[in-house]
């Protein structure tokens, strides 16, 4: 019965998480020096439904850029100023950053392949299809939605983690290791009942009812740690 109760949990959290992202409204950032281009193309991104903000440069971008927002950024590659692959690079260098689609006035192979390998999602030339600007955008929210969700994990497991003890974290951090618990009693110099004791509340905590379970969490969310200690 517990074991049931605990798995419903799971699975409203993560139900929970995946509503949240679905839920949020997206923003298409349209970046571009040429007016007749922001008007143009911003007048064919709302005749689409989309909710389109424009900007004439990145600075006026970066100024009302939110990190957490959902969307994409739809960029010109050169603009006076800092341009549109500069942009991009420093949102990379700050961590996470909406999904870029490039607008260019020519085909530059070298800076399409620099800008794919920093995650663009598409490199259009001007005068941009609407039919492949559409489907660039798409592609992109989906990207921004699975974006969005993994942040959801991540910042639900690091929740967790912080609900634990320093005991309860030792303890699975020998878990995940796979110690036994005579093996971990041994290490920490406690009982073996005691040690049964913090793993259970530990895995309790963490909403999972195997190390399996324990580990791809772990890992999905914190792969670079890979850890819990």
């Amino acid at each position: 019965m517990v074991k049931g109760m605990l798995m419903d949990m799971t699975a409203g959290l993560h139900k929970a998480a995946e509503t949240m992202v679905r839920d949020e409204p997206a923003q298409i950032h349209l970046v571009d020096d040429d007016p007749g281009i922001r008007n143009a193309v911003g007048r064919l991104l709302r005749s689409h439904g989309y909710d389109v903000l424009v900007h004439p440069d990145a600075e006026s971008f970066l100024e009302a850029h939110d990190p957490q927002s959902h969307g994409c950024i739809i960029l010109d590659v050169s603009m006076p100023g800092l341009d549109g692959p500069a942009l991009q690079r420093k949102l990379v260098q700050d961590g996470e950053s909406l999904p870029v689609i490039f607008l260019t006035g020519s085909a530059d192979v070298p800076m399409c392949a620099e800008a794919m390998r920093h995650g663009a999602v598409d490199f259009l030339t001007k005068p941009v299809d609407e039919i492949e600007l559409v489907r660039a955008i798409t592609l992109a929210l989906e990207h921004d939605r699975m974006r969005r969700l993994a942040r959801s994990h991540r910042d639900m497991t690091e929740s967790r983690l912080a609900s634990l003890t320093p005991r309860e974290r030792e303890v699975l951090q020998h878990v995940m290791n796979g110690r036994l618990n005579k093996q971990i009693a041994s290490d920490l110099g406690t009982a073996e009942k005691t040690v049964k004791v913090h793993r259970a509340r530990a895995m309790e905590k963490m909403h999972v009812r195997s190390v399996a379970e324990l580990v791809r969490m772990v890992e999905r969310a914190l792969p670079a740690a890979g850890c819990i200690g």
